[in-house]
């Protein structure tokens, strides 16, 4: 495979260190003892993922100048043979400034086989930003469930009966089937319907599907089966705040994705656009056709294994990003193909078949229509309101959709965007207001900018809010004190905390070791 080298240093540049997929070391002193770890995890990651040796990541990526790259290479084939199931490697030969640079990409290991080992101690690990973390007793279990089909929501819940279902789902499923099937599943009614459909077997007890499709309160027998949405904290909010509109949601799926919704439109911002008509309307800051969907896809697609029943959809706001995370990787479908081909792979194939049967208790839409047209769906929605496009990572066990906001103003076909009338604060509490130096931060070090602008913090503070390594934290951190956008405060056996630093002092700050 072609490697473009300039485009991936760039790339690393522009995100102030490694990536999920991708591990750079300078190896200047041959083959560092932390590729152990690296091999495994990126082994275990789908799609697998590559290794660059020669690069000094402190250094702005630039190339260490390799003394023997083919003993490089030799060494990283002989430790990857040392794995369980063994690494399998593809080198390439790559320079950078005219010095050599040895490419590994690590490719995925079989499902099959997962997950890879260390055979040396049998450990495990899973990519995380920017480092490796070992497994779980818990996330080792999900990648041995994922060696055969799933068919969890086909399992039945003994302790609910009947009564449990929600009427009046119930009755709109079997109305809907009728008018949309009526020479097939339609032909059936009442108890016979539900059981042909897997909502109940044979025996007349409630499956998983049934009971999170047509449950009155599913949580009763699974109480993380629900969705845990919050915001970040703002500028204007009190110190101390920790999360803004936390809400736990519960109900069976239909439920649970309006009362998303109604969240949605009571925490995104929003923008007062005049229409042509001379209407006046709010734009959320997402589009609520893309949340929607997302949160359609998590709900549908989460993992329903044993391991996973301590694990919540989960929903985060943030100052520049809105993340959707659920537990399970992709089924039958890589990243690379999301949107670009109509793949109607489902891990839940039951309560797939169900929903696209059930519509919104509010609105009356479509619960999903099983056509594989969410993610293109998604696409369009961002395109139109002028924001980038979603990213999506799979981490085997843990799925991950990001939207971002974008700096240049979002046009709205055939309106005319009008800037709210709100007050501004008195005091001006953005970091580049503070310090105009944070506009050329990357985006590891503006977040911290945007929570240091709140208080001092220390690593330990950053690292749940940042939900990043302290390692990539401590490099940001270092960066930005030689820059002078923060001062460290502290250190050599004392706490070191971090605050930014006032554009109309003099001095800078100290070079204290981070």
């Amino acid at each position: 495979m072609a490697i473009d080298l300039p485009a991936l240093i760039a790339s690393l540049c522009s995100q102030g260190g490694d990536c999920t997929n991708i591990e750079v070391k300078s190896a200047a002193g041959g083959l560092p003892d932390s590729l152990t770890s690296t091999l495994s995890a990126l082994a275990n990651l789908p799609g697998g993922g590559l290794i660059i040796l020669g690069l000094d990541e402190r250094n702005g990526f630039r190339p260490t100048g390799l003394p023997d790259p083919q003993k490089l290479k030799q060494g990283l084939a002989q430790k990857a043979r040392s794995f369980t199931p063994p690494v399998q490697l593809t080198f390439e030969d790559a320079t950078a400034d005219g010095k050599p640079v040895v490419a590994a990409v690590v490719h995925e290991c079989a499902p099959s086989a997962k997950p890879c080992r260390v055979g040396a101690t049998g450990a495990a690990y899973l990519r995380g930003y920017d480092g490796d973390f070992r497994m779980s007793t818990l996330e080792e279990q999900a990648f041995l469930a994922a060696r055969q089909a799933p068919h969890f929501d086909r399992t039945p819940v003994t302790e609910a009966s009947r009564n449990d279902l929600d009427d009046t789902l119930v009755e709109d499923f079997a109305r809907t089937v009728r008018l949309r099937d009526r020479h097939g599943l339609g032909r059936f009614s009442g108890d016979e319907l539900l059981r042909r459909a897997g909502v109940l077997t044979p025996d007349g007890v409630p499956t998983l599907a049934g009971l999170l499709a047509l449950g009155t309160y599913p949580q009763q027998w699974f109480p993380q089966y629900v969705i845990r949405a919050a915001a970040e904290p703002g500028p204007t909010d009190p110190p101390g705040t920790r999360a803004r509109n936390q809400v736990t949601l519960t109900g069976p799926i239909p439920r649970m994705l309006d009362a998303a919704l109604e969240w949605a439109g009571q925490t995104f911002d929003t923008a007062i656009v005049s229409r042509p008509d001379g209407t006046v309307v709010d734009v959320p800051s997402y589009p609520l056709l893309a949340f929607r969907e997302l949160i359609a896809n998590a709900l549908l697609h989460r993992d329903l294994d044993q391991w996973s029943q301590g694990m919540a959809v989960e929903v985060r706001l943030r100052r520049d990003r809105l993340i959707v995370t659920n537990p399970g990787g992709l089924y039958g479908v890589t990243v690379d193909r999301l949107g670009k081909d109509t793949v109607t792979s489902a891990r839940n194939m039951w309560l797939v078949n169900i929903c696209q049967y059930l519509r919104s208790p509010e609105s009356g839409s479509r619960v999903i229509e099983a056509l594989a047209t969410g993610i293109p769906t998604i696409a369009h929605a961002l395109e139109t309101n002028g924001l980038p496009p979603a990213q999506y990572s799979d981490m085997g066990i843990r799925f991950t959709a990001v939207l971002r906001t974008t700096a240049t103003p979002r046009k709205v076909p055939g309106e005319a965007k009008q800037r709210p009338a709100v007050a501004q604060p008195a005091v001006d509490r953005r970091p580049e207001a503070m310090n105009p130096a944070t506009a050329e931060l990357t985006l590891t070090q503006r977040r911290i900018a945007e929570i240091l602008a709140t208080g001092p913090h220390d690593t330990s503070q950053l690292q749940p809010l940042l939900e990043l390594t302290t390692s990539t934290i401590r490099k940001a951190l270092r960066a930005m004190r030689d820059a002078g956008v923060v001062v460290q405060i502290g250190g050599r056996g004392r706490r070191t905390i971090y605050e930014l630093a006032d554009p109309d002092k003099s001095g800078g700050s100290p070079s204290r070791p981070v």
